[in-house]
């Protein structure tokens, strides 16, 4: 069911050669080194967070990236009756990582058409020191030292310019959504959400890309939701992650989110934790009901949001890594990381329909959640009674905060 055939790495070797330079050898490894130390020192935050960061990081990074000669990667097929191909007939698949020659290879399947990224991806790939990589450091930090400032504000630019380009990038690779993630320092800051949210978008339009392709990926907090709610107004889609409870998904749809992410595998580390067991079936996994509930409530009470699940651990534990995918096939969009895609396309056999609309809005038993618009009194309340939703979007936000300001300092290190 997997066949490979060599293929060249061109996407982005134009990009490349058109680097300014700017940036010295010894500059760039310095780089490379903070960009490394930043993305994997981020996984020491707090115990309660390390087993969760480092089950994202290795299944993000187990396919392909010891290999070697990027130039030199395989691209991947996918026969009619693999399960990946089964999948990508009732559940539209993002690819989730910055890797370009990885993005390359299964959007030319056939089978994966968005990608959902990090600017942080970068230092993973910009330690094999390829130039692709190097020249999305050395044209964001030019372009922000052209457009002037003071330093805090260069750096700042450089940043959204830093994302901006790999999401231009990876918009050549795929014909569908890219997403690009505001900085989540201002999760609780509305107005400057919407002022960086705004500028990235105006990045991407600059650079050829519609706004029509891209999500602002926004954390699911009050303030990310009612920022979202005025950049939808403004044609500007928004994808509402770090949703780890109902409350989360029921007012990104009250207040028009295109699409949510909510994160199963993290979920059931929350419950592992709690609960103290380890195993579950994939069809009682805490993760995999709380999607199904907040799928099953959008297709009873008529929301348009997309759901789409990332983030995934094994149910049953070590050996069934595709336990949470599986149980929620179906559902409107995933977003899945090289390596289990690199799974379903080795896989054979039937792959059930687990998740349909029709069977969703029979199935769901709630009713509309606070007369259909959520006050901000009503969401604080009802977060504050989840306790997995407040405490892994919490870890969820310390994490990714740490990681923008190591990366920050990287920029800053590198652009003096």
């Amino acid at each position: 069911p997997l066949t490979v055939t060599p293929t060249p790495f061109e996407a982005m070797a134009p990009f490349a050669r058109q680097s300014s330079r700017r940036v010295g050898a010894t500059s760039t490894k310095a780089l490379c080194a903070l960009l490394a130390a930043s993305f994997l020192g981020s996984l020491n935050w707090q115990q309660a967070f390390v087993g969760s960061a480092r089950s994202d990081l290795r299944d993000g990074m187990r396919l392909g990236h010891s290999r070697g000669d990027l130039q030199k990667r395989q691209a991947v097929t996918a026969a009619a009756e693999s399960r990946l191909a089964q999948l990508a007939s009732m559940t539209t698949l993002s690819i989730d990582t910055g890797d370009l020659t990885v993005i390359k290879e299964f959007a030319e399947t056939g089978l994966i058409t968005d990608a959902t990224t990090n600017p942080l991806f970068v230092s993973k790939a910009g330690l094999s020191g390829d130039p692709v990589y190097v020249a999305f450091v050395d044209e964001a930090i030019a372009y922000a030292r052209e457009k002037g400032g003071d330093d805090a504000d260069v750096v700042e630019l450089a940043m959204d310019k830093l994302a901006v380009n790999l999401g231009v990038a990876i918009s050549k690779l795929v014909p569908g959504y890219i997403s690009t993630e505001v900085d989540p320092r201002l999760s609780f800051d509305k107005e400057e959400t919407l002022r960086r949210a705004r500028r990235i978008i105006a990045l991407y339009e600059e650079a050829g890309v519609p706004r029509s392709r891209v999500l602002i990926k926004l954390a699911g907090t009050w303030e990310g939701i009612a920022a979202m709610a005025e950049l939808e107004a403004e044609g500007i889609t928004c994808n509402i992650t770090l949703v780890f409870g109902f409350v989360q998904a029921v007012a990104a749809a009250q207040y028009g989110a295109r699409l949510i992410s909510p994160f199963p595998g993290r979920i059931l580390d929350w419950h592992k934790r709690e609960q103290g067991k380890e195993t579950w079936s994939p069809d009682e996994d805490p993760g995999v009901v709380a999607v199904r509930r907040m799928y099953d409530y959008y297709k009873r009470h008529g929301h348009e949001t997309i759901c789409m699940p990332a983030s995934w651990r094994p149910s049953r534990g070590a050996g069934h890594d595709l336990d949470e995918i599986e149980a929620l096939a179906g559902v409107d969009r995933m977003t899945i990381p090289p390596g289990f895609l690199e799974q379903l396309a080795k896989g054979t056999g039937t792959l059930p329909r687990k998740l349909t609309p029709a069977e969703a809005s029979s199935r769901c038993v709630d009713s509309e959640i606070c007369g259909g618009k959520m006050s901000e009194a009503e969401f604080r309340l009802r977060m504050n009674e989840d306790g997995c939703a407040t405490e892994k979007t919490a870890e969820g936000l310390r994490s990714f905060i740490a990681d923008t300001n190591k990366l920050e300092a990287a920029i800053r290190e590198i652009g003096r």
